[in-house]
């Protein structure tokens, strides 16, 4: 067995190879089970069954979702655009210190505008650190990929410094958190009895607007064509300095969206863990969804059933949490392992042999 080129890349493989992932990964996941002496189909369960079986357990789906497409969306127009920003934790948390700070500010008395303030906030905080990466980037020749990662471990350092020290609750028994915000703050819900709120909205409404801007557009055929052909791009005059300015301030604010929505919805605090690694997970997301706003959302809903399994595998199973992170790793390998066949096509040597 070998492996040819194909004259042109393969449709029909460009679609099947997400599908046959996944496929990939439940056969994996089911040897993992049986190798950690538990019941395979109850393990399949806990991570594809539970987390759909009910209409709460759909919306908290949706929840897990929403940061994920956020992130996920950024992170597309990116790598569609040749810019390897590998910072949206990092962002996400910048937008959730930022959207909390205006939470804290806030009122049981406050109008329902502080909700816009707050995603506001959360959008330019997202942005701001984003603009690090940019800025290093643009003037130093930095690698935007070092960059943006150790900036994560700065933004996590500073959640950390805010949620023990200054944003500390006094009342709260000690606990690294700060106070709840108040009432008047918290993002609306769309379904009462749930935590489903209006984030999930907003998540698809992101979808509609970057397929718009990255496929309707004149400056997203720009970033588009920046990422397939350099040359071709700085032929025709389209500025690769625009292009990573633009890229990496959308990517940021989305993802800062992001955290401001987690910090004023789910959680109703800040806490050193904000995020479980949505802006880690969404680097996955956005490649299994072939960087196409559509494709993340489907994605997206895939690896919040991991996350979600990883949970009840935890509690149900005794298995430890760390196992979403080898079903996303076993997913990411897999895609692209089955992604060689876009490019490339299986000759069995026995009967070439043969044929001769």
């Amino acid at each position: 067995m070998r492996l040819e080129a194909r004259p042109q890349p393969s449709v029909a493989m460009s679609i099947a190879s997400p599908v046959i992932a996944v496929a990939i990964t439940v056969v994996l996941g089911t040897l993992l089970f049986a190798l950690l002496g538990k019941d395979p189909v109850r393990g399949l369960m806990v991570f594809f069954y539970e987390p759909i079986r009910s209409g709460y357990a759909l919306s908290e789906l949706a929840v897990k979702a929403t940061p994920l497409i956020l992130c996920a969306l950024g992170l597309a127009v990116c790598y569609r655009s040749n810019i390897w920003n590998i910072g949206a934790e990092g962002q996400l948390l910048l937008g959730a210190i930022a959207g909390g700070g205006v939470a804290l500010l806030a009122t049981t008395a406050t109008g329902g505008w502080i909700v816009v303030a707050i995603l506001a906030a959360g959008a330019v905080g997202g942005m701001a650190w984003a603009g690090i990466t940019a800025l290093l980037r643009d003037r130093f020749n930095a690698n935007e990929i070092l960059v943006s990662l150790m900036l994560v471990y700065v933004a996590e350092m500073f959640l950390s410094y805010l949620v023990y020290g200054p944003w500390k609750d006094p009342k709260g028994f000690n606990f690294p958190q700060t106070q709840m915000f108040p009432a008047s703050t918290q993002v609306p819900l769309l379904v009462t009895g749930t935590r489903l709120h209006l984030g999930f909205l907003i998540a698809l409404a992101a979808v509609a607007a970057v397929w718009i801007f990255m496929f309707r557009t004149m400056a997203g055929f720009q970033l588009l064509v920046g990422g397939l052909a350099p040359l071709a791009a700085r032929y025709a005059g389209f500025s690769s300095r625009k292009a990573l300015w633009t890229t990496l301030l959308l990517s940021g604010g989305v993802a800062g969206i992001a955290g401001a929505l987690e910090a004023a919805g789910p959680l109703g605090q800040l806490t050193p863990h904000v995020s479980p690694g949505y802006g880690f997970t969404a680097i996955i997301v956005a490649f299994v969804g072939r960087l196409h706003p559509c494709g993340i959302v489907l994605a997206a809903l895939l690896l919040s059933m991991f996350i979600i399994g990883g949970e009840f595998a935890q509690s149900r199973l005794g298995l430890p949490r760390s196992l979403t992170g080898v079903f996303q790793g076993l997913l990411l390998f897999s895609l692209l392992a089955c992604d060689t066949l876009i490019h490339f096509r299986i000759i069995w040597a026995r009967r070439l042999a043969w044929n001769r």
